[in-house]
């Protein structure tokens, strides 16, 4: 294309050159026709040398093309002849491939024809030994299991046995260890008084203006407080009775208020009551108030420190109720931090836990879920409501500081004086005790022993052997649980003894 383009080009030119020969000569008639003659040498000279030079541009680049073809080529061929030998090794490699797919099918079907033959010979055996035995197989599996098991049965209560004493021994001696801290650092009065529902009467003038004509005074005095007020029955007192503490309370307050004045009238029994609200309520909330300080619990929201305060009021088999839980609380945030649990939250949770019984007479259902409707309705953190829920066991407690909650209210009720249980009670949960003992099969006699802190169980050696006296163990441990209520831990200990009686003649 480039030596066409240089040929075209030199032609123009010539052409050109010559137009402009003939223009001018047209032009220039009268001119000399040498100095045209000049002009068309000259000009015929310049287009053989460019005519020349292209022709030599063109000999060089065919040559360069040339050149350029030639290595291609040798490229294309060197590039060819690796491809032949790459196909002839894969060529290769999958002939060696089909050879050892042939060998792996040919050792396959040896190795099925030898297993059919191993279980022939098994089974040509199973029938010799069947023959010999006079057993089936299933019938020498059983018999052999049951020699088995008779072989092991001695050690394995062994083991069962040695394994739960040392497990109980050192969770024991751990529990014992953290216990024994907590308890020794909180000294507090195991009892409390209870609450006031009696008042003395200076004489018996008294009770005639308490009463006063035709029943006027007592009857403004039980409509003004709620409370029923019995003048009667003991002679030199008067009987304050209302299921509601804090009534019972500002009854008491109004009353004394009024003897200590000597005017009782509708008029004056309507101000002391009024006088006796403020005075209890402010009574109600300084006693939350304390209680939560003393404790170091804080961000306790107002509502649930008036329902603590009210606990003062209360209380649980001549327990104080408030009292009981400041004394949980401290051992609770003891045993937390000896255990690594939440400090702050086994606290808080040991205080409140018991929330629920100053509105037991307003609200249906057990104090354990009432407070932790309210502890959850008032925004308290949900382990905390968690706490209270569990620790009467109405629901299984999944936090450690659930069950500090659970440790420490046994703990505070177990004491010894902690809790008025009259002896019909007493004697209530011991025939308790031994029935549910005697309710399961096998058993020869069951004692309530230590006040109802052990029972000791005696079973029928040969209906019950030791591995199955270690189940019945935990057996009736789980039945006392779930049925009965009582502080601290009840022993069950199962008594299996084997006699060999004979008589000398």
């Amino acid at each position: 294309m480039g030596i066409v383009a240089i040929i075209v080009a030199s032609i123009l030119g010539i052409g050109v050159g010559a137009g402009a020969v003939f223009a001018y000569n047209k032009k220039n008639e009268n001119g000399g026709k040498t100095k045209a003659e000049d002009l068309i040498r000259k000009a015929k000279h310049e287009a053989g040398d460019i005519v020349l030079e292209a022709k030599k541009e063109a000999s060089a680049i065919a040559s360069k093309a040339q050149n350029e073809e030639s290595e291609r080529r040798k490229e294309w061929k060197r590039t060819e002849h690796r491809l032949t030998e790459r196909e002839n090794n894969l060529d290769g490699k999958l002939d060696q491939l089909e050879k050892k797919t042939e060998k792996l099918a040919r050792e396959e079907k040896e190795l099925e024809d030898l297993k059919g033959e191993v279980r022939e010979i098994r089974a040509k055996q199973h029938e010799k030994l069947e023959k010999i035995a006079g057993l089936s197989k299933v019938e020498a599996r059983e018999k052999l299991m049951k020699m088995t098991e008779n072989d092991i049965r001695q050690d394995l209560v062994a083991l069962v046995s040695k394994q739960q004493k040392e497990i109980k021994h050192d969770v024991e001696e751990t529990a014992q260890a953290i216990l024994l801290t907590a308890m020794e650092r909180m000294s507090s009065e195991v009892t409390a008084d209870r609450t006031i529902t009696a008042l003395k009467l200076p004489d018996d003038e008294m009770k005639g203006r308490i009463i006063g004509k035709e029943g006027r005074n007592i009857q403004a005095l039980q409509r003004a407080t709620g409370v029923d007020i019995v003048v009667d029955d003991a002679p030199g007192m008067v009987v304050l009775s209302s299921f509601d503490p804090i009534r019972r309370q500002v009854a008491r307050y109004a009353l004394e208020r009024l003897m200590k004045d000597g005017r009782i009238n509708p008029a004056s029994i309507e101000d002391a009551v009024a006088k006796g609200e403020k005075e209890i309520e402010k009574e109600v909330v300084r006693a939350g108030e304390d209680a939560a300080r003393e404790v170091g619990v804080v961000g306790i929201p107002r509502e649930i420190l008036h329902l603590l305060g009210e606990l003062k009021f209360r209380t649980s088999y001549g327990q104080n109720v408030l009292l009981h839980s400041i004394e949980m609380a401290h051992m609770a945030g003891m045993i937390a931090e000896e255990i690594g649990a939440d400090k702050r939250i086994a606290k808080t949770a040991t205080l409140l836990h018991d929330i629920g019984k100053a509105v037991t007479h307003k609200i249906e259902g057990k104090h354990a879920e009432i407070g932790a409707e309210l502890a959850k309705k008032y925004g308290l953190p949900e382990p905390i409501v968690h706490a209270i829920a569990a620790h009467h066991d109405d629901i299984e407690a999944t936090t450690p500081e659930a069950l500090i909650v659970k440790i420490c209210d046994a703990i505070s009720a177990a004491r010894p004086g902690a809790r008025n249980i009259s002896a019909e009670n007493f004697a209530e949960r011991m025939r308790d005790l031994e029935n549910i003992a005697t309710s399961f099969p096998g058993i020869s006699k069951a004692y309530a022993i230590s006040a109802g802190r052990e029972i000791r169980v005696i079973v029928e050696p040969k209906q019950i052997d030791d591995l199955t006296a270690l189940k019945l163990a935990r057996d009736i441990a789980n039945k006392i649980e779930a049925t009965m209520s009582y502080p601290g831990v009840i022993k069950v200990n199962v008594i299996r003894e084997t006699r060999a009686v004979e008589y000398a003649k």
